[in-house]
């Protein structure tokens, strides 16, 4: 069985949900607006140049799960995903998640995004396996705080590493595709590395190795 790896953020989606989800707290008025949106802008800006202090973004991202009900949570998170992430599936994203089925193709999506945020969205998309940065809980509630292994840049290949241990599965015939200059690391080592509407960083590199360049917009 082959791997087809999916980013989640500006590939399969047109749009960041992490950034989004900052927005969409800011905007419901559930954080003083004018300062999380200005930290979660700096993140994003750091994120987009590869040099994001992911731990410092995801405690800062964190933690109203760690200060909000369960239930509060889940609330506002259908919100998010009729409001905001609907608008941003892509459809081709999602033929091409429907190719990679049907050609009996193991689907996986690895994201740097926390799991609160993601997890709905993979289920919307059909999607099993979702590999994300991991979200603290303690006594049934978050933490607010990261957990483990960050699913980003190189974390991405621990964390991919530790599933294929867990899974018995292989990377032989493997596909990935993403945007982003931060997921180099996990695309130098899939058979087929995909490059969709990258960043200028991870086109020049797609370019020079000869790596296929499509857009899902």
């Amino acid at each position: 069985m082959r791997l087809a790896l999916f980013d989640l953020d500006n590939t399969l989606l047109a749009g960041d949900s992490d950034h989004s989800w900052g927005d969409f707290i800011c905007r419901r008025g559930l954080v003083d607006a004018a300062e999380y949106e200005a930290r979660n802008d700096a993140f994003y800006a750091d994120y987009c140049a590869g040099k994001l202090d992911v731990v410092a973004y995801q405690n800062f991202s964190q933690a109203i799960l760690g200060r909000t009900d369960m239930r509060q949570l889940a609330e506002w998170h259908r919100e998010f995903m009729q409001e905001v992430i609907e608008p941003m599936i892509l459809a081709k994203g999602e033929a091409l998640l429907e190719e990679h089925r049907a050609a009996g193709d193991q689907l996986v999506i690895i994201t740097a995004t926390n799991r609160f945020v993601t997890a709905p969205i993979a289920a919307r998309l059909g999607v099993g396996t979702l590999l994300a940065t991991e979200c603290g809980m303690q006594g049934g509630r978050y933490t607010g705080q990261i957990s483990g292994i960050p699913c980003y840049q190189q974390g991405k290949v621990v964390r991919l590493n530790q599933w294929l241990e867990e899974t018995g599965l292989s990377l032989a015939g493997s596909y990935f595709y993403s945007d982003s200059r931060n997921d180099l690391p996990l695309l130098e080592i899939v058979a087929n590395p995909v490059a969709v509407d990258p960043d200028e960083v991870l086109r020049a590199t797609a370019t020079a190795r000869g790596w296929p360049v499509i857009s899902l917009r």
